[in-house]
């Protein structure tokens, strides 16, 4: 299961997470109080066990089709590791981490 939180302590944090709850019944959706992209808000974080771990900064509900698209990719790539962002339209340009999966 793919779980993606979202800073809700940022400006458009609860609507995009409302927004997902809305769109994308096949992820697990939490709200954060920070995580620390606050010059970058709306934050969100993307996790799943055995997979990378990605940071994004700078979303918006509107955003919400780029993150399906994030969700598909991470789910296919081994490990969550997606090599080409360029699929993933303007959300590839908010990524602020990405850290590998646990060995």
């Amino acid at each position: 299961m793919v779980r993606l939180t979202i800073c809700v302590g940022c400006e458009g944090g609860k609507a995009l997470a409302a927004r997902l709850r809305e769109t994308m019944d096949d992820v697990e959706v939490v709200h954060a109080g920070c995580l620390q992209v606050c010059a970058r808000s709306a934050g969100m974080a993307a996790q799943a066990e055995g997979r990378a771990t990605y940071v994004f900064g700078g979303l918006s509900e509107a955003d919400a089709d780029d993150i399906a698209r994030f969700v598909a990719a991470y789910r296919v790539e081994p490990k969550g590791w997606i090599a080409d962002a360029r699929p993933l339209r303007r959300l590839r340009h908010c990524l602020v981490a990405r850290v590998p999966a646990m060995p």
